[in-house]
């Protein structure tokens, strides 16, 4: 019996470890591929603002999408992300003034202002094209070792999502931490995953 329990165990932490190794696989090759398919609108995942400005990340991410839009992949930007406590200016209000100021055209834009996190971030960004009766099928934007999880959080909020990372690069601790993410929240749902974190 106390054979049989081993074995069990055992086998168990095997499926356990060939599940992990598969998903840091699978995030590892979301984190290379640029799928530009056109969509009915370009999703840019929020990221950290100074005072009105965007940070370098979301600087990237912004111009990325303003590549994109210039391109005709899409008629529509939305910019996201809220505040941090203390900040001043929410992250989607800095992208969209930046996207102002490079030149795409205000009836180009919408913004997305609450999101504390990407499933906050994408299912407000749902509404929003759902609400303008714009398409669920977005490009989203963010960086490379983020692909596979805006993904699936964007199938789980409704969106046919299509990911277009920066060329930023990839650090094996960022792919570590995807990992997990997307390993967790496969099981238990993205939604549950980001109120655990």
């Amino acid at each position: 019996m106390i054979r049989w329990a081993v074995r069990l165990a055992l086998g168990v932490v095997a499926l356990g470890v060939l599940y992990v190794g598969v998903t840091f696989v699978q995030v590892w090759y979301a984190a290379r591929q640029d799928d530009t398919t056109p969509a009915s609108a370009i999703v840019v995942m929020g990221a950290a603002q100074w005072n009105g400005v965007p940070s370098p990340v979301l600087r990237s991410r912004l111009d990325h999408a303003a590549a994109l839009y210039e391109q005709g992949v899409a008629p529509l930007v939305v910019v996201t992300g809220g505040k941090q406590p203390g900040d001043e200016f929410t992250q989607g209000q800095s992208g969209y003034q930046y996207l102002r100021d490079i030149g795409l055209p205000d009836e180009a834009l919408k913004v997305e202002v609450g999101g504390t996190n990407s499933y906050e971030e994408l299912a407000a960004s749902a509404v929003i094209l759902r609400q303008a009766q714009a398409g669920d099928d977005v490009v989203v934007v963010t960086d490379t070792y983020h692909a596979m999880r805006v993904e699936g959080i964007a199938r789980e909020v409704g969106l046919d999502a299509h990911v277009s990372p920066t060329d930023a690069s990839t650090s094996l601790r960022s792919l570590g931490r995807e990992t997990a993410a997307v390993a967790v929240g496969r099981i238990i749902g993205y939604r549950r995953l980001s109120n655990l974190l």
